[in-house]
């Protein structure tokens, strides 16, 4: 028997620029509609005009009292607003607390905070607050949640840069599977970034630059060839994992873990590595017990990298996956990088439910033809086996299989 052996995603919460709320976000995704613009937050300002997707208001967060949110980050106030939509959908409250676990996917996360309290404090550091102690560490992540759900099982976080999410939710399966805890929630938190990121970032030339600032709705460009970089997007998405079956009054899952994968390049750069995303794809596809053909749709990474498009267009038909519907939900939310895998197996899992496929923003010029390009308009699928694909700088190539319960 596989490891991934009666996995089921039982609940989701979600958090983007687009949708606040599985119901929201779904909406959203089928409308295509974007929030994109010149990011105005607090601490992402040096003199420059970088274009995102910023969430438009405060998230409320009910499981902590007022004092202790005061000292909550966006990241971990997000978090806690996102797990608890997932929570709740799958009916926690009251079960074993010792057999839940937490994956928080994402390192160094909430830098603007950071940032802003450095420059606050420079002239006088002896009046920061005692709680930056906690909140320069990730594990503070970890904290803020597990109390508030009275979590009790185990937490920790992952890093795989922009494949933290992915990895989260392959860590929180393997956990299942191997029996540490029965019911598992993998989140990918919210990646704060400051200036300081962002010009490191558009530095590499891996993000999008300031020409985009008088037009941003066409900033963000997957696949096209008019691409220029990234255009980042706040983000965050939850799921709990756990075995089919296993509690009588769980929800209906929406889809099984049917496979998965983590391959390295051994390359600390930037750049993708096709022999890594191909030997992904396949890992994932065989531990499924899957075919290419039976791939009925793809979510790729899809950042409108310069390179990493075409990489990953490469990969597919490498491994035969041309047939295959494909979008790019970073067209949509902006690129969550640490978030982004969570949110994209998220939005796959809404997808194969609703049996619909969200469009392509500005997907006007194809960098290939050969992929079955979900373009301007949202399109009706049945969707028995999906493919979420995720990679990280730093050479991590993640993978993940998502079939129906009756495939």
């Amino acid at each position: 028997m596989s490891a991934s052996a009666g996995l089921v995603v039982t609940g989701l919460g979600v958090t983007t620029a687009v949708g606040r709320g599985k119901a929201d976000f779904t909406r959203a995704l089928f409308a295509g509609e974007h929030r994109f613009g010149v990011m105005d937050r607090p601490g992402r300002q040096s003199g420059t005009r970088f274009v995102g997707a910023e969430l438009p208001a405060p998230v409320p967060a009910t499981r902590l009292g007022a004092r202790e949110l005061r000292t909550a980050s966006l990241t971990g106030q997000v978090a806690l607003a996102t797990l608890e939509e997932a929570w709740t959908e799958v009916g926690l409250d009251g079960y074993d607390p010792d057999r839940v676990g937490l994956v928080i996917g994402g390192s160094n996360l909430q830098q603007r905070e950071l940032v802003q309290a450095h420059d606050r404090h420079r002239a006088k550091p002896h009046f920061l607050r005692p709680s930056y102690g906690l909140s320069f560490l990730d594990t503070d992540l970890c904290g803020l949640c597990t109390s508030a759900f009275g979590i009790r099982g185990f937490a920790h976080t992952v890093g795989g840069a922009s494949a933290s999410g992915q990895l989260a939710v392959i860590e929180a399966a393997e956990a299942v599977a191997s029996g540490r805890v029965d019911v598992c929630v993998a989140l990918g938190a919210l990646a704060d970034l400051s200036y300081w990121e962002l010009l490191g970032l558009h530095a590499m030339g891996a993000m999008a630059g300031e020409d985009h600032a008088d037009e941003p709705a066409g900033a963000c460009r997957p696949f096209d060839k008019a691409r220029s970089g990234f255009v980042y997007g706040e983000a965050c998405a939850a799921l709990v994992i756990e075995r089919g079956g296993a509690r009588p009054d769980a929800p209906a899952p929406y889809a099984r873990l049917s496979g998965w994968s983590v391959r390295l390049d051994g390359n600390r750069n930037p750049n993708p590595s096709l022999a890594g995303e191909t030997a992904a794809i396949r890992q994932a596809l065989d531990r499924a017990g899957l075919s290419a053909r039976d791939i009925d749709y793809v979510n790729p990474h899809g950042t409108a990298s310069p390179t990493g498009d075409e990489t990953e267009v490469a990969a597919l038909r490498a491994c035969g996956l041309t047939h295959a519907a494909v979008n790019a939900t970073k067209s949509i939310t902006g690129h969550g990088l640490t978030a982004a895998g969570a949110v994209e197996a998220a939005a796959s899992l809404l997808q194969m439910r609703h049996g619909r496929l969200h469009p392509t923003r500005n997907l006007t010029a194809p960098v290939d033809d050969a992929p079955r390009w979900v373009r301007e308009a949202a399109v009706e699928a049945d969707i028995q086996h999906c493919l979420s694909l995720s990679m990280g700088f730093g050479g991590i190539n993640t993978a993940l299989c998502l079939s129906t319960c009756a495939a």
